[in-house]
């Protein structure tokens, strides 16, 4: 006689969902078009800041700040997620005792 394992029905696995996402993607994606690149960030430059202004939904015509990662230019267009958290600006690097 095999053993059978009793399956429990009242959990529910979420998957790759964290938490409060669903907040985030009940409008779907949100069109926004890049203005001007600010700067590149990360440990190795891999992520550019860029200056974008929304084109659609509750927060349409604001600019903000986004970073992003992969291949970008002026006039493209990006599909964000969420419009209200905006990134940190980028800190300048400062040479202590080097022409100060």
């Amino acid at each position: 006689m095999a053993k059978t394992q009793k399956v429990k029905d009242n959990k529910q696995e979420k998957k790759g969902a964290s938490k409060g996402s669903e907040r985030l993607t009940s409008e779907g994606a949100v069109p926004a078009i890049v203005e001007a690149t600010l700067g590149r960030t990360g440990n190795k430059g891999e992520i550019t800041q860029v200056k974008c202004r929304i084109l659609q939904g509750k927060n349409r015509g604001k600019s903000m700040r986004r970073n992003v990662r992969g291949p970008v230019k002026k006039r493209d267009i990006l599909m964000l997620r969420e419009t209200e958290i905006e990134a940190r600006r980028i800190m300048s690097k400062i040479n202590k005792g080097h022409s100060s």
